[in-house]
């Protein structure tokens, strides 16, 4: 039987916990402050490997096996490693409460509604992504991922972080700083969990019944009506709807919206989840999309200037749409596609650009398909008559890249 045992924030680890224990594995900390029996071997968790190994040799003899672990270990935590190698029926699992249980409860905060993010050992810029797209999220950090390189990605938001520093220690401390303030600090290695928080939006909303990110909208494609938007220049619903399905946002994304006008493809693919980055020439339509943000409750950074100039200067998409361009249209979409990770999406409505714009999607190396949308919509007629009222035709074109394995080999 292996016992893992969840320290808490700080709560310390009873005699009765390690009694009889042939082999205990845990952080160094968590050896140096428990009560270990002076004939058991000790195995200082790093790597998962040797510590997973040595455990199995113990098994093997019927050793009683004692895992040391922060925190809840089925949260983030060692868990699940121990269960894939050994099953979940050899677990005897004593949780203790969660680095972010302990951090919003600093707070008097509820995290119900908050969405928790691991950066430790895997990339920043999902964390990233889900803090720019949601008011209330908690980072478990790492190295090379903690406050200074969150902050440093997040210094155009408008967000606070909260460092959560060795809970339930004597050294405990709870910080409140802005994005900058966090990157311009050396935070050592004692920070327990980071809190992102847009303050305006922490106490909003009703009681839920699902936990977390929540279920996402019940409805997408939205009629046109329910944007502002200058002389119907909007993307249509019928041609939103494809575009969204093929854009595929959701949450740990980031998606460009480029050429964004009303910036109706922004708020739904934010809606959807995603972090949206809108770029718009103009200064009214800029402010038009911060308005349609705020009137449907979502967060979309929107971007002033001309594209591809100003795209050097912002972070990686996953998908880009682009629905503006003129005669910078293959340049911009070249430029898009050098940066996309996954997917670019192009509307137009002029015949003379798709070819051009065919190219640059495959000059990239993504795949190109696309299909032409022509609609009618139900209009009424006097006399309680209704007739098809067609809408302007439009090329819709979309750029996928072909996901490679770590071998090297298309999947």
């Amino acid at each position: 039987m292996i016992t893992v045992f969840g320290t808490g924030t700080g709560a310390p680890v009873p005699a009765a916990a390690l009694a009889g224990a042939r082999l205990v594995v845990g952080g160094r900390r968590h050896l140096a402050s428990a009560p270990v029996p002076a004939d058991a071997e000790q195995v200082v968790l790093g790597p998962l490997a040797p510590a997973l190994d040595a455990v199995e040799r113990h098994l093997k003899l019927r050793n009683p096996v004692v895992v040391l672990a922060s925190g809840d270990p089925g949260f983030f935590g060692i868990v699940r490693a121990l269960a894939e190698r050994f099953g979940a029926d050899r677990l005897e699992v004593r949780p203790g409460v969660s680095s972010v249980a302990a951090a919003f409860a600093r707070l008097g905060l509820t995290w119900d509604d908050a969405v928790v993010v691991s950066a430790h050992g895997r990339e920043l810029r999902t964390a990233v992504n889900v803090c720019r797209a949601r008011p209330k999220v908690a980072v478990l950090t790492g190295p090379g991922s903690g406050p200074a390189e969150l902050g440093a990605a997040l210094r155009a938001d408008a967000r606070v972080l909260v460092v959560a520093s060795a809970l339930g220690s004597a050294e405990e401390r709870v910080e409140r700083v802005t994005p900058a303030e966090a990157a311009a600090r050396d935070w050592g290695t004692s920070v327990s969990v980071v809190l992102c928080l847009d303050e305006t939006r922490v106490l909003g909303g009703t009681a839920l019944t699902v936990a977390g990110a929540g279920p996402g909208p019940s409805r997408w494609a939205l009629d046109e009506d329910e944007f502002a938007h200058r002389d119907s220049m909007i993307t249509k619903f019928e041609v939103r709807a494809l575009a969204l399905a093929r854009l595929g946002p959701r949450l740990g994304d980031h998606v460009w919206d480029i050429g964004a006008g009303s910036g109706s493809v922004a708020v739904e693919c934010a809606r959807l989840g995603a972090a949206v980055t809108a770029v718009e020439k103009t200064r009214d339509g800029v402010e038009r999309v911060r308005a349609n943000a705020a009137a449907h409750g979502v967060d979309v950074r929107a971007v002033h200037g001309a594209a591809p100039t100003v795209l050097s200067d912002l972070d990686e998409p996953d998908a880009v749409f682009v629905g503006g361009g003129g005669r910078e249209l293959p340049a911009i979409v070249t430029a898009c596609a050098r940066r996309a990770r996954r997917t670019v999406v192009v509307a137009m409505a002029a015949l003379d650009r798709v070819p051009a714009v065919r190219e640059a999607l495959t000059g990239a190396g993504f795949s190109c398909d696309g299909v032409l949308l022509q609609s009618s919509r139900l209009a009424p007629l006097p006399g309680d008559v209704t007739r098809l009222a067609a809408t302007n035709p439009v090329f819709l074109l979309w750029g996928s890249r072909t996901p490679v394995s770590q071998e090297g080999v298309a999947l």
